[in-house]
């Protein structure tokens, strides 16, 4: 699979995935909060499938 985040990206990515998340259980406890596991996901994978739509790449390795 092809990884088209960068560092910084990934780790923004999982942050703020585990900041929604944990609004399920403390705070407004919404079932929406659930919604943080795309970012959690697609941080801790390397891999956005919205950025390969739109060719967006923030990886920083030169493309093949």
């Amino acid at each position: 699979m092809l990884i088209n985040e960068g560092a910084l990206d990934r780790i923004i990515r999982v942050i703020a995935g585990a900041a929604i998340i944990s609004l399920v259980f403390v705070g407004p406890q919404s079932p929406w909060a659930w919604l943080g596991v795309v970012p959690l996901l697609t941080g801790l994978v390397g891999f956005c499938p919205a950025y390969a739509l739109f060719g967006v790449n923030t990886c920083g390795a030169p493309k093949p």
